[in-house]
């Protein structure tokens, strides 16, 4: 591990106050050790998935982290901090800061090394000395580990037996309940996180140390990005009880199916794995048994899983929509994921080819027949019917990954499917939406049904994609594909026919979605709504798509003229992200202005929501066209209207920064804490 800390990369007097200011200060010792090539882009992806989900963890740990293409190889930075830092844990404030850097293409020898530090800071030990340390080289050679090297993962959760055996012993000797016992209690987990570097492991290891102290035999499978080493199917099948602790799809479902589950966030399995064991064993005394891959979490007991985001559900069935809402969210924004590189590539080819060759290029014959390599129309044509091409796969890439989002691969031709119906039958984007959820739905229930050993090999690539395929087809031919394409039908006349109050309070409400969350899912929302009419392009249609493009941009450009005009109202490390969000804004990319709204959210979001309100509308208003799905100010010439596009945008970009300074100028700060204060926006307020 001594490739990844130095004692240069050991800070055991860390004076940083907010976790931004932290996460700075051991980036900057990361950039002078060359391990960081960019700051800022650096610290914009820190804060990138720090807004997923808070890094802190009980017992005064803040663990940030992620992959980034600034990183050019793993490394690791440690601070200590006297006064502590809050990194949105439950208990309080950290004093261990570990920041965790991995390049975008990380490979898994290093990866599980950093998976490995994740699970040592579950040690009490570890962490003690951690604290008493004086010497940054001691400090350093602590955290590189001079113990022997991690074991596997499934090995080091399997770890323990021999402790497991006393601590049967001395129960049975107090005369405990599980003295009779001649098997423990067995329970298999998977943990895993969005970035799969620190939480998955710290998880498996929470969960098998809370095993070991309770008796129970705990064998977890890590699904992070050091690999995915699947459970034993012995295992699987000898265990009691399944517990998922994860903030992303767990993999292969399907193995898990018939046995009491309790499926919570990837941080309920850290900061609470005692009650997710104490959970599991009472499930299974009950006997609620899954029938299925997704599980039914409540049945009903009182005892439901999790939010998604660590937290428990305390009772029945209303925190067990709550939990489906999550998931229904997770399954749409994979469809989107997939789709939107289609949108992209298609869209851009698209806009190119009437650059060049005009609109009516969309009518030009086949270049597989006709084409002069000397001709600009012939090469317009080109990528017009490339892009074209590239369109014709939207729909069905929805659909086919909103069920894999569902039901894992055996959903992937019965989705698919569904969305070529869709395009077929001209259900359009809607059917796309509908006939991912119905092909999702139906592998699912088909999986239910409980079939010989001899058929589950040839189940997920013969049997469930034919019978899947079949039921799908006949439901978008003949039930739900008309009435949707009667409604896509009447959304498009409406668009077409917008005007006056109407396009304009559309162009508020898509302003509204687009700056919310910025990069979140009411902004995906919007923005997959847009691009979906690119599929077959009408002049509402390129209305909507130019509203939500412009009003996306305001956020970031809005951050960045505040912090130019009023550059005392903002911390150093917002007026650098500042200059950068210069860029980001210009090019449409929106999660520019995250690190303003995650330092200052209850300022930055209403400022920001109020300039995309009045850019949405006045794009909406004026007229604008966009045939582009993406490119910022790079593909004005493409737009319908380009010169009071722009003024939307100036328009809007000016009514948030004026709110923005504000906002912020209402508090009156010295010049001190403007200096000084972190990047999370608190400063030492003084009386006005």
């Amino acid at each position: 591990m001594s490739e990844l800390i130095t004692a240069e990369l050991v800070d055991l007097d860390l004076s940083a106050t907010t976790k931004d200011a932290a996460a700075r200060s051991l980036a900057e010792r990361m950039v002078a050790a060359h391990r960081v090539t960019d700051l800022d882009g650096f610290l914009a992806d820190v804060a990138a998935r720090e807004a997923q989900m808070p890094t802190g963890l009980d017992g005064g740990i803040g663990i940030p982290h992620c992959r980034s293409e600034h990183v050019n190889a793993p490394t690791l930075a440690f601070g200590r901090s006297g006064a502590g830092i809050d990194f949105g844990a439950a208990d309080g404030p950290a004093d261990l800061i570990f920041l965790i850097a991995a390049p975008a293409g990380a490979d898994d020898d290093h990866l599980t090394i950093l998976s490995g530090l994740a699970r040592r800071l579950m040690d009490p030990e570890f962490t003690a000395a951690l604290r008493a340390g004086t010497d940054p080289r001691a400090v350093a050679a602590l955290i590189r580990g001079e113990e022997p090297p991690e074991e596997p993962e499934q090995e080091r959760v399997e770890a323990g037996n021999q402790e497991q055996e006393q601590a049967e012993t001395a129960t049975e000797a107090a005369g405990g309940t599980e003295a009779a016992e001649s098997v423990p209690f067995r329970i298999v987990a998977v943990t895993s996180c969005p970035t799969g570097i620190a939480h998955t492991y710290m998880a498996a290891e929470s969960l098998a140390a809370a095993g070991r102290a309770e008796g129970v035999e705990v064998t977890v499978e890590t699904q992070g990005s050091a690999g995915f080493k699947k459970l034993d199917p012995a295992v699987v099948a000898a265990a009691d009880a399944v517990i998922w602790a994860h903030d992303v799809e767990v993999r292969e479902k399907a193995r898990f199916r018939g046995k009491p589950l309790v499926d919570v966030g990837v941080k309920a399995g850290i900061n609470r794995p005692a009650e997710l064991i104490a959970e599991a064993r009472r499930k299974a005394e009950r006997g609620e048994i899954a029938t299925t891959p997704e599980t039914d979490k409540a049945s009903g007991s009182g005892d439901g899983g999790g939010d998604g985001n660590g937290n428990g559900n305390g009772n029945g069935s209303s925190a067990d929509h709550a939990h489906f809402g999550v998931r229904l969210r997770t399954y749409l924004m994979s469809g989107v994921s997939y789709m939107v590189p289609f949108v992209a590539a298609g869209g851009l080819l698209i806009a190119l080819s009437f650059a060049i060759g005009g609109y009516e290029i969309a009518s030009a014959k086949s270049v597989a027949d006709h084409f002069v390599w000397g001709e600009a129309d012939s090469w317009a044509a080109l990528l017009n019917q490339i892009g074209s091409a590239a369109f014709g796969f939207l729909v069905p890439v929805l659909a086919g990954y909103i069920a894999y989002g569902m039901a894992d691969r055996p959903a992937l031709v019965p989705g698919f499917v569904g969305g070529a119906i869709a395009l077929t039958v001209n259900a359009g984007f809607l059917g796309g939406l509908v006939a991912g959820l119905l092909a999702g739905a139906v592998v699912m229930a088909i999986q239910r049904v409980p079939v010989h050993a001899t058929l589950r090999g040839i189940m997920p690539v013969l049997v469930i994609p034919l019978i899947a395929s079949a039921v799908v087809g006949f439901l978008m031919f003949i039930v739900v594909g008309k009435p949707i394409a009667s409604l896509q039908n009447a959304l498009t006349d409406w668009l077409n026919g917008l005007s006056g109050s109407n396009a304009v309070i559309l162009g508020v409400v898509l302003g509204l979605m687009m700056c919310f969350d910025m990069g979140g899912p009411l902004n995906k929302v919007a923005y997959a709504f847009a691009v979906g009419g690119l599929a077959d392009p009408t002049p509402g249609s390129l209305k909507v798509m130019a509203a939500v493009m412009a009003a996306g941009m305001v956020p970031p450009l809005a951050m960045a003229l505040a912090t130019t005009v009023r550059r005392r109202l903002f911390t150093k490390t917002e007026r650098e992200n500042g200059r950068a969000a210069w860029v980001l804004g210009a090019s449409f990319i929106t999660e520019g202005a995250i690190p303003f709204a995650a330092a200052d959210p209850l300022r930055v979001i209403p400022s920001v929501m109020a300039g995309g309100a009045v850019t949405g509308a006045l794009s909406m208003a004026f007229g604008a066209t966009l045939r582009a799905p993406h490119g910022g100010v790079f593909v004005v010439p493409l737009i319908g209207e380009p010169f009071l596009y722009l003024l939307a945008i100036a328009a809007g970009t000016l009514v948030a920064t004026a709110l923005v300074v504000l906002l912020k100028g209402a508090r009156r700060t010295t010049p001190e804490a403007a200096g000084d204060a972190g990047a999370d926006g608190s400063r030492v307020t003084v009386a006005a």
